[in-house]
Order: structure tokens, then sequence, then C-alpha cells
């Protein structure tokens, strides 16, 4: 066989099932940590811990402050990433080092000391999220997306083992939206102590499950040495260049954190709708618990991929069916009942899996055009300023308006809502995820240019990588 052979097959090598099964575990994992952060942590701060929802001291100022620190260490890890070169590979021994620091972090943020003033609560919750949600969550998230352009080359197969990571995402999400409030219930009456008992207990089993999945992970996935040049160490100052004049990473990235807007003010201010509006705390669970049929978007994307012939339609088609399902909410039907408010919002959740799993998949094309164009292959720091930062970015922004806006029309906690009060709480819920939609739809329109150019860029690509392979062998 030619090395020129060689080097085509193994990096276009299709994964085993259980390379996407595995691959599906971290996704899983990181979901179950971070979406129990994403949802509840403005419900804690609020409800549990009395911090106050906003001021200088107020929750709202928190996730900002600390959105911002941890969207900095998104560029961090990236080139940690990039410089990662052991005997494991550069992405996947992360999941080893990092799985246990991961879950004590979070369950440190989910403790809520007595602490004598406000002061001191302020400082111990922005110092814990930081931790949990920037620093550490970040360190996991960044080899999660940056593992898949090392695993094949093959555009298909990263669109299925894509999919696997979304559907294991969809599973860990719904397990914390499913079944915390119930659990922090369950175990705070059972051992006294309460929602902040409760809340301890409940990370910590979480904490230990998503341990397993991540090590599972590491014994399972392989990265494939396809091109020997892109598991060198690279000069931060040449990930810099794969990301000068990368314009679809850059459309992609802007997209994906005004995305991200919406989808943090869905998840937290959930809680709060069921609480304040529909008048029953445990329907968060309702809510939060459809998300599991999200796994029908998340298999319905490479289909809509296939039929569409393009990504960026299959995420425009998810934008508008999430926004279909959140307006339906509006209707007097939905008010006027539970189960329909329900049903419109898992419309919503469908529409809301397609937009969110495809950018995750279209990262590893834009780190092919940043080869392309510049020669370098910046895997780590591409996707994670294109993941981590963009998540950090947007949930950061969509903690902080929803709180401000409920703060402005007079929400008080743990009280009765004047019908201002509910009103914020109902657009912030409902109608403030539509508006982001299309923000993100018009964006991207621009990124379509580029996806045309993909089929020029990986035959390009790979005829270098021929090359250079040949070359090294006759050395």
């Amino acid at each position: 066989m030619s090395a020129t052979t060689a080097s085509a097959q193994s990096g276009a090598v299709k994964l085993p099932l259980k390379e996407k099964i595995s691959y599906s575990f971290t996704d899983m994992a990181g979901n179950l940590l971070y979406v129990t952060i994403s949802s509840y942590i403005m419900y804690f701060y609020t409800d549990v811990f009395g911090i106050a929802a906003s001021g200088a001291l107020g929750a709202a100022t928190i996730l900002l402050v600390a959105r911002f620190a941890d969207a900095i260490s998104a560029v961090v890890w990236g080139s940690i990433v990039d410089h990662t070169n052991t005997k494991w590979g550069q992405s996947r021994p992360w999941f080893l080092w990092l799985c246990i620091p991961f879950a004590v972090t979070v369950f440190i943020a989910f403790t809520a000391p007595s602490l004598p003033n406000a002061s001191m609560k302020f400082w111990y919750a922005l110092v814990t999220y930081i931790l949990a949600a920037g620093a550490v969550y970040t360190g996991i998230q960044t080899p999660i997306t940056a593992i898949l352009p090392n695993l094949t080359s093959d555009p298909k197969e990263r669109n299925v083992a894509n999919t696997f990571r979304m559907a294991g995402g969809q599973i860990g999400s719904f397990i914390t939206s499913a079944l915390t409030i119930p659990l922090v219930g369950f175990f705070g009456a059972a051992l006294g102590g309460g929602a902040k008992v409760g809340f301890m207990v409940v990370t910590a089993i979480y904490g230990v499950i998503a341990i397993v999945l991540l090590l599972l992970a590491f014994k399972n996935l392989r990265e494939r040495n396809f091109n020997p040049a892109a598991s060198k160490p690279i000069p931060f100052k040449d990930s810099l260049r794969a990301a000068k004049g990368n314009w679809p990473w850059i459309i992609l990235v802007v997209a994906f954190v005004v995305y991200w807007v919406a989808q943090s003010t869905r998840n937290g201010v959930s809680t709060y709708y069921a609480k304040y509006n529909l008048g029953n705390e445990n329907l968060t669970s309702l809510f939060n618990g459809v998300q599991l049929i999200g796994l029908v978007g998340t298999a319905l994307m490479p289909i809509l991929t296939k039929k569409l012939k393009s990504k960026t339609f299959t995420m425009m088609v998810g934008l508008a069916i999430g926004a279909v399902g959140q307006l339906l909410m509006l209707t007097p039907l939905a008010k006027g009942s539970v189960a329909w408010a329900v049903a419109f919002w898992t419309i919503g959740v469908i529409g809301a899996a397609i937009a969110c799993g495809m950018p995750f998949g279209m990262l590893a094309d834009t780190v092919d055009y940043g080869e392309w164009k510049t020669g370098v292959h910046a895997a780590g720091f591409l996707t994670a300023v294109g993941s981590a930062f963009c998540i950090q970015v947007g949930s950061g922004f969509g903690a902080f308006v929803p709180l401000e806006i409920m703060n402005a029309n007079g929400y008080v906690a743990n009280a009765e809502q004047s019908q201002q009060s509910l009103n914020a709480i109902s657009f912030c819920f409902v109608t403030l995820p539509v508006i982001v939609y299309a923000i993100v739809a018009a964006i991207m329109c621009f990124y379509i240019k580029f996806e045309k150019m993909e089929p020029q860029i990986k035959a390009e690509l790979a005829e270098r990588h021929a090359k250079a392979a040949a070359a090294e062998a006759q050395a």
C-alpha cells in the first residue's frame, strides 16, 4: 500500500460504533453538570443562597463578570490543547485529567455556606462559579470539540459522530432537567436542611456519574494521526494566524455567541416561570424534562443536512422550528393549559436541538478552512473559542439580561410577584429567545458561500496530506 493511499484511508476512517457511543459520553457528562449550572444557578443564588438578583453584589453581576473571565480561559485552553502531545493523543487525556476536578468544582459551586454578609456571599459565589463553569468546564468542553477533527477527516463520519455527541448531551440535559428539582426536594426533606442540602447531594451524585462517563470516553476513543504535522505543538501566534481571515469561523463564532443568549435564557428562566407564572416549581422538571425529546431534533440533523445539502440551511430550519414553538406559547391555548404550553415548548426544544447541535460539527470544517488558508491546523484554539468561548459569553448575557429585566420590573425572590414582574418573566422565557433566533439566522446567511467551498478545501487538504506522507516515507 502506498503512503498516499495509507494516509487517505487513515484520514477518512469510518468510526466504530463503540467510539461513537463513547464520544456521546463526553457531552453527556458535560451537560449533566453544566446544564445543572446553566439551568439552576440563577435560582440557587437568588432563592436558596440569598443573593440579590441584581446590583453590584447581585447574581446578575456574578454571572456576567464570571462569564467574561471564563471566556478568556477558553482562549487559554485552546492553546493548551494545541500544545498537548502525549501517547494518548492531544485532546483525549484531558478527559482523564479533569474529570474529578470538574465534579468537585460543580459540587462546591452549589454549596451554600453560612456567611455573615452579602459581600462574602458574592465573592464566594463568583470564585466558585468561575472555577466550575469556567476554568474546569472549559477544560472539558475544549477537547470534546477539538477531538472531532482528529477522529476522522470524513465529513459524513464527522456529522454522524457529532450527532452521537449531541444525543449524549440531550440525555445528560434530560437527566438534570427532569430530576434535579424533585431530587433536591427529596434529599432536602429526607436529610434536613432543605434545598441547600438537596443541591449538594444531587450535584455529588451527578459528579460521580460524570466521572465514570469521562473515564469510559478516555478509554475507548482514539485520535488518529492522519496528518502528523497537525499534532505537533504550534506557537500561540500561529493559532491566531489560523483565525485571522478565517471568515467562516468568525461568522460561526458571532452567531453561536448570540445563539447562547437564547439557550441560556430558556434554561435559566424556566424555574422562575414554573414557580411564579404557573404556580408550581415542580413544573420545571416537566418543562426541562422534555429536553429528551430534543433527541428527535438531533436525529434529524444528518437527515436534514442530506436532504437540504447544507448544514447552514439545516441550522436555519432548527431556528425556525424553535421560534414557532416559542411563539405558540403566547397563544390563548397555551396560556390556558399547562399541557398545551408544554406541547408547544416541546416543539421549541426540537428546533433548539437542531440549531444548537449544528455549529459543533461545523467548527471542524472551519479548522479545515484555517489550515487550507494558512497551513496551520489549530483545532484546539479554533474549536475552544468556537464552542467554550461562545457558550461562556452568550450564557453570561443570557443570565445577565433576564435578571436585569426581571429586577427592573419588580421581581422579588420568594414572594408573590406583581403582574408586571410576571410579564417580564414571561417575556424572558418565551419572546426573548425568538428575537435572538432571528438575529442568528441573519448572521448565518453570510456562512452559505463558505460552506459551498468545503468540497474543494477538503480535496486540496487531502492532496497536501498525501504528499506530506509520501515525502516523509521517502525520507
